[in-house]
C-alpha cells in the first residue's frame, strides 16, 4: 500500500467535485496507448512539475528512474496526458503532500490527494 497523491492539467477537468471525480476514475484505467512513465506525453506545465518533484522523489521507472530504487524517497510515478500520480512511501507521506502540494502551485497546475477519504481538490489561482 503506498500514499497516492496526483496532480493534473487544471484545463482538462471538471471543477465539481463529483464530475471531478468521474473524471479521475477514468484516468486511472489508464488506457491512453503510450508508456506511462515518460513525462514527453503530457503537457509543459506537468513535465517541469515532474522534473522539479524528482529532484527531491526520483522516479522508479522510466527514463529518469533512480539508481537506488529501495530509497524511501524513490517514487512510482505513472504519468498520462493530463495526470501524473504518485505513489509514495507511508515513510515520506507528510513531507509528499506538502512538496507535492508547494510545486503544484509553482507549476500551476492542480493538486489532489487521492489517499484522503475526502481529499483536497486544488486548483491553481
Amino acid at each position: 500500500m503506498s500514499y497516492d497523491l496526483m496532480v493534473f492539467n487544471p484545463e482538462a477537468v471538471p471543477r465539481a467535485r463529483a464530475d471531478f471525480m468521474d473524471w479521475y476514475f477514468k484516468q486511472t484505467k489508464w488506457q491512453e496507448g503510450h508508456s506511462y512513465d515518460d513525462p514527453a506525453v503530457c503537457s509543459t506545465e506537468l513535465k517541469n512539475w515532474f522534473l522539479d518533484i524528482i529532484e527531491t522523489f526520483p522516479a522508479l521507472n522510466g527514463p529518469y528512474a533512480a539508481e537506488d530504487p529501495d530509497d524511501d524517497t524513490v517514487t512510482d510515478f505513472c504519468i498520462g496526458k493530463d495526470v501524473i500520480y504518485a505513489c509514495f512511501s507511508w515513510s515520506v507521506a507528510e513531507k509528499a503532500y506538502e512538496i507535492m502540494k508547494e510545486k503544484a502551485e509553482k507549476h500551476k497546475v492542480g493538486f489532489f490527494d487521492v489517499s484522503a477519504e475526502s481529499g483536497d481538490i486544488l486548483f491553481p489561482f
